[in-house]
């Protein structure tokens, strides 16, 4: 066999396992399966480098396979909101996708990270030919609306105890290929970012949990030791700062 036949091959068998692994895509026939993988494109992407703007087409459906991405916003002044950040197991730009608009956020790779490509006009063909697939976008669409929802209440109804807390409860409980991990690959910046209060006050408080051994701080990190103290604070919304 050809040298570039054989490379070929070995791409295909490794793009087709991380399919398989992948909890959107596992439950496809394997007649379907070979489409998808004719269809994704592997690409690695270096962290910072910018996947989609605001504004932008949406060309392309994107499934995370290492690593993490940020879906964010951002105001004239310069000021930044983190809306979601994207884990191993999650598809992100579905919504553009599948109706057709602009991109209403920024995409982001937060860290290094692998990531399946798969353009519109080919997907959207192939969703329509997979209706336990079309199911699952619908269920991550209902999801989508459901975190939304959860986290205008956090804004509007918990104080910074309980919506740290329900930040960090949030970033781990999604997590689909490895859901035992308490591990989060953030930093205090970001995590400001996310909750809308200054990274003065979320290392106080992170700096207060820590000698509770809560969580524990890494270097651009944050583990989660206390899931359950921080649900019970996370629930009643409020708390005290020391």
């Amino acid at each position: 066999m050809p040298e570039e036949k054989t490379a070929e091959t070995r791409s295909y068998a490794s793009k087709l396992s991380v399919l398989r692994k992948h909890p959107m895509f596992s439950d496809l026939a394997p007649d379907a399966m070979d489409q998808l993988c004719r269809y994704a494109k592997l690409t690695s992407l270096k962290r910072g480098a910018v996947i989609f703007s605001k504004g932008d087409p949406g060309s392309s459906l994107y499934a995370v396979i290492s690593g993490t991405v940020k879906i964010s916003v951002s105001s004239p002044d310069g000021r930044n909101a983190i809306l979601n950040l994207i884990g191993p197991g999650e598809v992100f730009g579905e919504v553009a996708v599948l109706d057709g608009k602009a991109r209403t956020t920024d995409g982001t790779a937060n860290t290094n990270c692998e990531i399946f490509v798969i353009d519109r006009r080919e997907f959207l063909p192939f969703v329509r030919s997979q209706p336990a697939l079309a199911m699952k976008f619908i269920e991550l669409l209902c999801a989508r609306v459901r975190w939304t929802s959860d986290q205008v209440e956090q804004v509007i109804l918990q104080d910074l105890p309980g919506r740290l807390a329900s930040a960090l409860l949030g970033l781990t409980e999604r997590r689909k290929l490895d859901p035992t991990s308490r591990t989060i690959a953030i930093t205090q910046q970001e995590i400001s970012e996310m909750v809308g209060m200054t990274r003065e006050s979320i290392n106080k408080q992170l700096r207060a949990w820590a000698t509770r051994n809560w969580v524990r701080l890494e270097h651009g990190a944050i583990v989660v030791l206390e899931a359950d103290s921080l649900r019970e604070l996370a629930q009643t919304g409020t708390g005290a700062d020391e």
